[in-house]
């Protein structure tokens, strides 16, 4: 039992580091690239907020678009919040996904000159962390609900496991190419160099007969 809590506490920490916040301002437009493998489910949370404490924060019309791209640019999800929500996509194919968000709010919404703090923390896998089960303390519900996310969390793992093979395989493939093409070329100099000093050497012999020197 305490190696499962352990456990499940490790799984849980590493779900939730990738939370992170950023700034934006009027209509700015920010990207976040995700390294994402094949039919992995992504979670976002968000929250907009005024980068000022002391400032208000009951500005009406304040909120957020968030569009998400896959590694060949193609909108995947296009959808305007408000000031926070939750977002799920799939990605149908591995690879750099961008993850753009931009304001919606104006000057009139804003004050002049400030700047939105966003929130945000993107979870990977089909199981999202549950607060409520989380919480819960020796319970049947509790148990099943992390033995469903571990599972769910080592599937995601050994996803990533393949996708990073994958890219192995792809890099260590235009190594060899740009290796083999390195060697070809060298020959190439090589050959033409050859070429051109024995071109060299019957000119000047040529020459010297032709002028009765040797």
């Amino acid at each position: 039992m305490l190696v499962l809590s352990l456990i499940l506490l490790e799984v849980c920490l590493v779900a939730w580091s990738s939370a992170m916040y950023f700034d934006l301002g009027e209509q700015e437009e920010k990207c976040i690239i995700e390294e994402i493998p094949e039919d992995t489910l992504v979670t976002g949370y968000f929250l907009l907020e005024h980068w000022d404490e002391k400032k208000p924060d009951n500005t009406p019309h304040l909120g957020m678009t968030v569009t998400i791209r896959d590694p060949d640019h193609e909108i995947l999800m296009l959808k305007r919040y408000g000031k926070f929500g939750k977002f799920t996509f799939t990605a149908h194919a591995s690879g750099q996904h961008y993850l753009c968000m931009q304001s919606n709010s104006t000057r009139f919404s804003v004050f002049a000159g400030e700047r939105l703090r966003v929130h945000l923390d993107v979870q990977m896998g089909e199981h999202s962390i549950d607060p409520t089960a989380v919480k819960a303390k020796d319970t049947v519900k509790s148990m099943e609900y992390s033995i469903q996310h571990l599972i769910d969390q080592m599937n995601y793992i050994a996803r990533q496991q393949d996708y990073q093979r994958e890219r192995e395989e792809t890099f260590r493939e235009i190594s060899e190419q740009t290796n083999w093409s390195v060697l070809w070329w060298a020959l190439s100099q090589t050959a033409i160099l050859l070429s051109v000093g024995v071109w060299q050497m019957k000119r000047l012999k040529d020459f010297l007969i032709e002028k009765k020197l040797v």
